[in-house]
């Protein structure tokens, strides 16, 4: 019986490595599984995967996804999809349809909550629907478990903005809730004012 899985965790966590693992180990085993991202995450190339260690493979756009012909998409043994926090809630109502009427399973990976530790909308209705949730972990400079993603600039934390700004190592990082509220973003950096 096909589960739709949710795999969160925050940024720098190998989530879209994890994702890539997947897709691999479906084929090593002779399966067949599509890797799928959402069409607004172009920060590696329009229709690439890329894990911030290297691994990289091609996809297709979730947009593309819906528009296949059912018979298409039950080809698949799994889908996997990487940065389904930018999807919307119906698009994720869309892959547990996937499951439920085509059966075959959907593993979903991406972020749980944005710069301001505010769920995302397809993270919330993936939290409310996914058989299988689990939190991919990573840890904050002190040490502990890291739980916010907190965008920064040359001056220091952002705390206002849109929601989504694409990025990585150059604009976010993971922190412990503590180091988040503190906007403290290493060590030997003073807290927030």
């Amino acid at each position: 019986m096909a589960k739709l899985y949710y795999y969160y965790g925050a940024m720098g966590s190998s989530k879209t490595a994890n994702a890539l693992m997947t897709h691999f180990n479906y084929q090593e085993v002779g399966q067949n599984a599509l890797l799928v991202k959402p069409e607004m995450d172009t920060r590696f190339g329009e229709r690439v995967v890329r894990s911030r260690i290297g691994l990289e493979n091609e996809c297709v756009f979730l947009e593309d996804l819906i528009k296949m012909p059912e018979e298409e998409i039950k080809k698949y043994d799994c889908i996997i999809v990487d940065e389904v926090q930018f999807a919307t809630p119906e698009q994720v109502d869309f892959l547990s349809d996937i499951v439920d009427f085509m059966d075959v399973p959907v593993v979903a990976y991406g972020l749980r909550a944005d710069f301001r530790n505010k769920l995302f909308p397809g993270s919330e209705r993936l939290i409310t629907i996914a058989d299988v949730i689990h939190e991919v972990k990573t840890v904050c400079w002190c040490g502990r478990k890291a739980t916010c993603n907190t965008r920064y600039n040359e001056g220091g934390v952002v705390r206002s903005g849109p929601q989504v700004m694409l990025g990585a190592n150059d604009s976010y990082v993971a922190l412990c809730r503590k180091h988040f509220k503190l906007g403290q973003l290493a060590p030997d950096e003073k807290e927030e004012s």
